[in-house]
């Protein structure tokens, strides 16, 4: 392959990082939105991540399956293609103000994004020199932590309206002014989310028209890491595990955090969108610090440091008073940043023509997403929300075990043979 070729390629295919994260990101802005527009709870507005992530579970292995016969190119095209879809189907939820409506879309957007990741990821990782893969994943996952920090900004001031009605004062009015009322919030995501469809559809089209590189992952008799199965290779089984909680504390400490930080800190929800989308900026920069410094630091001893100070600074989130546990989560994002792609590339390291069957196992690890934020929304209604950060901060505790089994893992894991393609 040629050596722009292989840019050319890596650029692109960065890109989707992005999108994927900027989709990703409005999450945390949905569910207050959708708390209030259908009147919900903490663990029904938690179905949200639900519906997102269960997606993850269910299209991870056929998303593996589509490309090995039809290619990684294939696969991105065909992510691209539920993404726009589920982004159009906003137009009708919000018109009929069904939330089951809502989660059909949030579940397909998200079986695009299945595809996008379980393409993406390992993609990037053997798209150049070895010895440089964690690096440069790491490299594409900060563009996925620039959309992150953007989403919830632009989000925040394009849906969220500022005006939080209490129960008392819904019961207050008349019937049709309440309907009015939730009607017009339901529609505030109408326009953003036309928008990201319209988007995702122009980048499908730009990257059918683009020749991109395929990969060459051909199994050999004589080649060890061809033979035996995934099952038996326990550090991918324990990166699996971990990818699963994880996730599930990445979600949970982002979905939560503007109700966190207006229960806790009494900041308003438009107020704490800001907060969010500086929390997400310092995980952009954790991003390319984290990256410059695996030049120098094993990935797994980053990785282990990383997941120990997340432990303290949640520990302090649930301790704290005013507004010092807010500041205590917005550091958790910082160093949550290196953590789900450095589980990844240590994941599938030397699995060789295994490496889209492991990397499909590691995206449905990502129904993590699913699960604790349905289980830190029963603590909250049970408890109260900042109670409910004890989830996340247990979930780091299994990063801390994986990164410490893994701490003598050289830098790069190798990879696949590249050759040229369509």
């Amino acid at each position: 392959m040629k050596k722009n070729q292989n840019l050319f390629a890596v650029a692109l295919i960065t890109s989707l990082f992005f999108l994927w994260g900027f989709a990703v990101n409005l999450n945390p802005v949905l569910i207050p939105h959708l708390k209030k527009a259908c009147q919900l709870t903490d663990t029904q507005s938690a179905l949200i991540d639900s519906a997102f992530f269960a997606a993850y579970f269910l299209v991870a292995l056929p998303a593996g399956q589509f490309m090995k016969r039809f290619g990684y190119k294939g696969g991105i095209l065909v992510g691209l293609g539920l993404f726009a879809t589920g982004a159009f189907l906003f137009y009708p939820a919000a018109e009929t103000r069904a939330y089951g409506f809502f989660l059909v879309a949030l579940f397909i957007i998200a079986s695009g994004l299945t595809f996008l990741e379980t393409a993406a990821n390992p993609y990037i990782t053997v798209l150049g020199d070895p010895a440089g893969a964690t690096q440069r994943l790491n490299f594409a996952q900060s563009f996925n932590g620039l959309a992150a920090t953007l989403a919830p900004l632009l989000g925040g001031k394009l849906i969220l309206s500022g005006q939080s009605l209490t129960a008392g004062q819904q019961a207050a009015m008349a019937p049709a002014q309440l309907d009015a009322y939730l009607s017009q919030e339901a529609s505030a995501v109408q326009l953003p989310y036309l928008v990201i469809g319209a988007v995702v559809l122009l980048v499908a089209v730009v990257l059918y028209f683009t020749r991109l590189p395929d990969i060459i992952e051909a199994a050999a008799t004589d080649d060890a890491s061809a033979q035996g199965s995934l099952w038996q290779e326990k550090n991918l089984l324990l990166g699996v595990l971990t990818q699963f909680f994880y996730v599930g504390a990445q979600v949970c400490i982002s979905s939560f955090f503007i109700r966190f930080a207006g229960s806790v800190a009494g900041i308003p929800e438009q107020t704490a969108t800001l907060y969010l989308s500086g929390a997400l900026l310092s995980f952009m920069a954790g991003r390319f610090i984290g990256t410059a410094l695996m030049r120098v630091v094993a990935p797994a001893k980053l990785l282990a440091v990383c997941s120990l100070l997340n432990v303290l600074l949640v520990g302090l989130a649930v301790t704290l008073e005013g507004q010092l546990p807010v500041y205590a989560l917005m550091g958790v994002e910082f160093f949550m940043s290196i953590i789900f792609p450095t589980i990844f590339s240590l994941s599938i390291r030397g699995l060789g023509p295994r490496t889209k069957d492991g990397s499909s196992l590691l995206i449905m690890a990502i129904v993590g997403g699913a699960v604790f934020p349905v289980l830190m929304g029963r603590v909250s209604d049970a408890s109260s929300i900042q109670t409910a950060y004890v989830v996340p901060g247990l979930c780091f505790l299994v990063v801390l075990y994986f990164a410490l089994r893994n701490a003598r893992v050289p830098l790069g894991p190798p990879a696949p043979a590249l050759a040229g393609g369509h």
